[in-house]
C-alpha cells in the first residue's frame, strides 16, 4: 500500500508513533489509509452540513476495513462573495481547494480519496486534484436545498432574490414584498435549488463516472443522502482494490459524454471553464470548438430554474436524476460513448440501462426536445477569436440573433451604479470588460447585473457581455468568458459606446460591426492597462493565470 512509506519498517518508528497519538490502534496500521477531503464550513448552506455527513463517509470506511483520516479545505459561497471584492477570491479558490487536497494526499501517503464537496468551486478544485494524484477517488456531494417559495405560494430560489432586487429599483416589487421572498427562497441546507454552477458540476460528476447513481440530484435533506455517502465509504475500499483510478475515468470520451449531459439540461456556463481546467489535469487537449460540435448533435431535453422558473433540482431527482437523462441520451446513437467506466462499477450504458424512463415533462422525450440543439454554445467571431460561452437554453428564442448598440463600462462597479441609475435602455448592449481572470483579478462572477437587467424588466431588450463570467443562476442574453480579455489585449479591450454589435447563437458568431480600417487604428493606439495593485494571493493569482478559454488554470511553467 502507498500508506506503508510511513507506517511499516523500522525507520518509520517515529511516524507510527504520531498516528498512535491521533489515534491510529495497532491493527489499523495493516489497513489502508483513506482520505476523506471534507469542505465543511458554517459559512456556506451548501456545506454547514458536511461535518455530520462526512462521519457517515467515515464510519462505511472503517467498517469496510480502511482507516479514515477526515481534513478540511476552504469554500467560498459565491451568493455571499456576490457584488463585492470578495468575489475576486471565488474562482481563485479552486486552484487552492486542489492544492490542499494534493498536499494532503501526498504528505500523508493517502491510500484513497473520499472527496465530500458541494459547492460551486469545491467540486471543480477537488476534481482536479484528483486528476493530478490519480489515486483512487469517490465523490459524495452534499445535495441540493429544497426549492423555497414565493409570497404568492410559487417557487422560488436564491435567483428569484437577486432579481427582485432590480424589481424593487423599478418599481413593480415593494421592499416589505423583497423582505419575505428573501426569508422563504432558501429554505434547507443544500445547494442552490436550481440547475446552477453546483449542481451542474454534481450531475456531471455522475456522467464523468467519479460519483455514485444520484449524487446530483438527490435533495440534502433527503435520507437517501445519508444512504450515498455510507456508500461512497464502502465503495473507495473496492476501487483501491480493483480500480479503475481517475485518469482511467476522466478521458476525452468521458469529457464528451459530461458535455452532452450538460447541453442535454442547460447546465451552468461555468461547467465549461471547469471541465477545461480537470482536462489540462488530465493532459487532455479538449479545445472549445470540441464543444460545439457536441452541442450541435445533443437536444436540450431538460430545463431547469433559471432556464425555466418553476422546475428544480427536486424534481428532476423524481423524475429519475441523472441516469434517466443518460437513458434517453442513449437511444440516439452517437450521442454517448456507453463503453466509458465508471466508479460506481461496470460501464456508462449498465447505469444508463437501469434508469427509469424519462417522464416526458420534466425530462422530455428525445423527439420533444425543447430545441434540437445543446443548452450551451460556444460563440466565435472578431470580438472573441479565442471563443465566448453563452447558456442558450435560458436565452428567449427571440433574441437567438440581436442587434444592438455598445455601452461600455470598465469594470462591474461602475456597470452596476448605472443599473441602479435606471441608465440602461432597451437595445444597449452592455460591455463589461476588464474583470478577466487577470483583469478582475480573478474572473468574478457577474450575477448581480444580470439580475437587476432581468429585475427591470430588460431581460429581452438587453444584452450583456463580458470577460468575466456568470453565476449558473443566469439567465437571458450574457454572454461571458469573452476571450482573450481586454487585460490581455483582446478585441472586447476596443470597443466604444455606440459601436454596432451583432449577436447570432444559431451561427455561433459576436461581432462588432466597424469598418477593418477602423479596428486596425483602435489596435494601434491601445496600449496596455497597469495590472491591479494586488498583494497576496490574488497579487500571484492574476501574475500566472490563464485565459477562460484555457480553463483560468495557473500557467504550468510560472505556477
Amino acid at each position: 500500500m502507498r500508506s506503508d512509506a510511513v507506517k511499516q519498517g523500522l525507520e518509520r518508528a517515529g511516524h507510527r508513533s504520531l498516528l498512535r497519538a491521533a489515534g491510529v490502534a495497532e491493527a489499523d496500521l495493516a489497513k489502508p489509509f483513506i482520505g476523506i477531503a471534507n469542505s465543511y464550513t458554517d459559512l456556506v448552506p451548501g456545506h454547514a452540513h458536511l461535518h455530520g455527513f462526512a462521519a457517515l463517509v467515515k464510519e462505511a470506511v472503517r467498517e469496510a476495513g480502511g482507516v479514515p483520516f477526515e481534513f478540511n479545505t476552504i469554500a467560498v459561497d459565491d451568493g455571499i462573495a456576490m457584488g463585492h471584492d470578495g468575489m475576486r477570491f471565488s474562482l481563485p479558490s479552486r486552484e487552492l481547494i486542489a492544492d490542499a487536497v494534493e498536499t494532503m494526499a501526498q504528505a500523508h501517503c493517502l491510500d484513497a480519496l473520499v472527496c465530500v464537496s458541494n459547492c460551486d468551486k469545491i467540486t471543480p478544485g477537488m476534481l482536479m486534484a484528483a486528476v493530478r494524484l490519480d489515486l483512487p477517488t469517490l465523490f459524495v456531494t452534499g445535495g441540493p436545498m429544497l426549492k423555497g417559495t414565493r409570497p404568492d405560494g410559487g417557487p422560488a430560489d436564491l435567483i428569484t432574490v437577486f432579481e427582485g432586487v432590480g424589481a424593487v429599483q423599478s418599481g413593480l416589487m415593494t421592499e416589505e414584498e423583497l423582505r419575505r421572498l428573501e426569508a422563504s427562497a432558501c429554505p434547507t441546507c443544500g445547494s442552490c435549488s436550481g440547475m446552477f454552477t453546483a449542481n451542474s458540476m454534481n450531475c456531471l460528476l455522475e456522467a464523468v463516472g467519479m460519483a455514485l447513481p444520484g449524487n446530483g440530484t438527490i435533495p440534502a435533506t433527503d435520507p437517501r443522502r445519508l444512504d450515498l455517502a455510507r456508500a461512497a465509504g464502502r465503495r473507495i475500499l473496492d476501487l483501491l482494490a480493483t480500480g479503475p483510478t481517475p485518469r482511467q475515468l476522466v478521458t476525452q470520451a468521458s469529457l464528451d459524454n459530461a458535455f452532452a449531459l450538460d447541453m442535454a439540461m442547460g447546465g451552468s456556463t461555468n461547467t465549461i471553464l471547469h471541465t477545461l481546467a480537470v482536462a489540462f489535469e488530465a493532459g487532455l487537449d479538449y479545445p472549445l470548438a470540441r464543444i460545439n460540435a457536441i452541442s450541435a448533435r445533443t437536444p436540450c431535453i431538460c430545463k431547469v430554474s433559471p432556464s425555466v422558473s418553476d422546475v428544480h433540482i427536486q424534481d428532476v431527482d423524481a423524475a429519475g436524476g441523472v441516469p434517466a437523462i443518460l437513458k434517453e441520451l442513449s437511444r440516439r446513437e452517437g450521442l454517448l460513448d456507453l463503453a466509458c467506466p465508471t466508479a460506481a462499477g461496470g460501464t456508462l450504458g449498465d447505469l444508463a440501462a437501469a434508469a427509469p424512463d424519462p417522464d416526458g415533462t420534466v425530462i422530455r422525450r428525445l423527439e420533444d426536445a425543447f430545441s434540437p440543439d445543446g443548452g450551451l454554445a460556444v460563440l466565435f467571431g472578431n470580438l472573441a477569436p479565442g471563443g465566448a460561452v453563452v447558456k442558450s437554453a435560458g436565452v428567449d428564442p427571440g433574441c437567438h440573433v440581436f442587434e444592438g448598440y455598445a455601452r461600455v463600462f470598465e469594470g462591474q462597479d461602475a456597470a452596476l451604479a448605472a443599473l441602479g441609475r435606471r441608465e440602461v435602455r432597451p437595445g444597449d448592449v452592455v460591455f463589461i470588460r476588464y474583470e478577466g481572470p487577470r483583469g478582475g483579478p480573478g474572473m468574478p462572477e457577474m450575477l448581480s447585473p444580470t439580475s437587476m437587467i432581468k429585475g427591470q424588466g430588460l431581460g429581452r431588450a438587453v444584452a450583456l457581455v463580458t470577460d468575466g463570467r456568470f453565476s449558473g443562476g443566469t439567465a437571458g442574453l450574457c454572454i461571458g468568458h469573452v476571450s482573450p480579455e481586454a487585460a490581455q489585449g483582446g478585441p472586447i479591450g476596443l470597443v466604444r459606446d455606440g459601436d454596432p454589435v451583432r449577436i447570432d447563437i444559431p451561427a455561433r458568431r459576436l461581432d462588432l460591426l466597424i469598418p477593418d480600417g477602423e479596428w486596425a487604428a483602435r489596435e494601434a493606439a491601445w496600449t496596455p492597462p497597469a495590472p491591479p495593485r494586488r498583494n497576496g494571493w490574488l497579487g500571484r493569482y492574476l501574475r500566472m493565470v490563464t485565459s477562460a478559454d484555457r480553463g483560468a488554470v495557473l500557467d504550468p511553467e510560472r505556477r
